[in-house]
């Protein structure tokens, strides 16, 4: 199968329109008439990964967060953005990137699946879905029952295998009403006000977002940006494999960009 059939097919279910404009999702490198047998999922290309799809002999890398977010005027061994690029193309492996476009189409509403979230609604709408439905990001909806805050938080470390999370609140808080937005989400925190959450999961906030968040009102628990959204690993693995079962599909380890010492 070649790539820009396995494109083709992707783009079905999560069409590159639907992304947001400073995105980039897409072939990020490589040849639309590659033949593909393997694909190596990973969150980001990172230099490791790309060697690791390569000693994995993969055709395809396929990524979250796209390689290229920036215009580049060359490309050299001499930055890592070069480096990876030239990685990639003389081993003759494409790598496309899957990343608002995923985020709207489906990690939002597979957080929210994974978290049990009940009666749930977008938190932020941003498009119609070829399919008529209405796409965007994050969804608020109820925990199963009420929980402190503390207790939320050890609850998103087990859903989601995270070693720690931060919190901004009072541990001791009641919250059942949640919103959920994967990756980094300090940028919709008046959309969750909106929406009345009891407490947001999000990642990617600093120290004057949470507690500006908490002075709104509005406990925060950070679970990191890797945190939640290595879930597009292994979902996107299992639909890979239903979906090309002629495919060898390979995923790269879990593992977290940083420790807690």
């Amino acid at each position: 199968m070649k790539c820009k059939d396995v494109i083709r097919e992707l783009e079905k279910t999560y069409p590159v329109s639907v992304a947001e404009s400073w995105d980039n999702p897409g072939l990020q490198a490589g040849r639309y008439e590659k033949e593909i047998t393997s694909i190596y999922i990973a969150l980001d290309a990172t230099e490791q990964v790309i060697h690791h799809a390569i000693e994995a002999k993969a055709d395809l890398l396929l990524t979250h967060h796209p390689m290229l977010m920036h215009g580049l005027k060359k490309i050299n061994t001499g930055d890592f953005y070069g480096r990876r690029i030239i990685e990639l193309l003389s081993h003759d492996m494409t790598c496309y990137a899957m990343h608002t476009n995923y985020d709207i189409v489906q990690m939002a509403s597979l957080a929210a699946q994974m978290l049990r979230l009940q009666d749930t609604e977008i938190l932020t709408k941003t498009c119609v879905l070829p399919n008529g439905e209405d796409g965007g990001f994050g969804r608020v909806g109820m925990l199963e029952k009420p929980m402190s805050l503390a207790e939320c938080a050890r609850y998103v470390k087990e859903v989601f295998k995270i070693p720690e999370v931060k919190v901004f609140g009072d541990g001791e808080k009641i919250v059942q009403r949640a919103a959920i937005l994967p990756g980094s989400g300090k940028s919709m925190v008046q959309d969750v006000l909106e929406k009345q959450a009891d407490v947001y999961i999000s990642g990617d906030f600093g120290h004057h977002d949470g507690i500006d968040a908490l002075d709104q009102g509005l406990p925060v628990i950070d679970a990191g940006h890797y945190g939640i959204e290595h879930i597009f690993i292994a979902q996107m693995a299992e639909e890979l494999k239903r979906r090309f079962p002629q495919i060898h599909v390979i995923s790269e380890p879990i593992q977290h960009p940083f420790i807690f010492v």
